[in-house]
């Protein structure tokens, strides 16, 4: 890259490299070169950005945990429309795997990432912490609508949707088999829930 030329999104295109080298390598060897060289710009433009390295990582996952959050904010509107396990389904899946992936390995690769992040975004912000409230609020509207039995514990069955993610982000699967093994758990999670309220 010549220099003087600016470079649209250098954020972004650092952010996506990242996230790729955790995806493919893991967290354990990440380094501010390793992280220019994936994305194709000198060393000094990240520094030029950045404090340091933790300071890009922190960067990161906050940028990662806003854009998850509010993926799913809206998933309680949903209810009463749909069936349970589709919205939830969609809900969980339109981020994209390799995402959850490099969010999930390097938080708990470097765990003081979690009080950096939520400096930032507020308590309870951290990791796919918004994906758990997202749906748990979801299960709660859909259960005043009799749509989720009111035995159900909406906020354990809430945390077990995210457990799957964290898993299968964890084991680093992330194609159609792995989204395939997530939608059986919702599916297996909400099976006999009513399609429409009791009447």
């Amino acid at each position: 890259m010549p220099r003087g030329v600016a470079i649209p999104a250098l954020r972004q295109q650092l952010f996506a490299a990242v996230e790729r080298l955790i995806v493919e390598e893991g967290p354990s060897r990440l380094t501010g070169r390793a992280v220019t060289r994936e994305a194709g710009v000198a060393t000094g433009l990240l520094y030029a950005h950045f404090a340091n390295f933790d300071d890009f990582l922190t960067g990161f996952a906050v940028d990662r945990v806003f854009h998850i959050s509010g993926e799913v904010a809206g998933l309680p509107e949903r209810a009463g429309s749909g069936t349970v396990a589709d919205n939830l389904r969609q809900a969980v899946l339109v981020t994209p795997l390799g995402t959850l992936t490099a969010l999930t390995r390097l938080t708990a690769f470097r765990p003081e990432l979690t009080a950096n992040v939520e400096a930032v975004l507020g308590s309870g912000m951290s990791g796919l912490r918004g994906i758990e409230r997202a749906v748990a609020g979801y299960l709660a509207a859909e259960q005043n609508r009799g749509r989720v039995p009111a035995g159900v514990d909406t906020e354990a069955l809430a945390l077990a949707v995210v457990s799957v993610l964290h898993h299968v982000a964890l084991i680093g699967h992330t194609d159609s088999t792995a989204e395939h093994r997530i939608q059986r758990v919702i599916d297996a999670l909400t099976a006999g829930f009513p399609a429409a309220a009791p009447s």
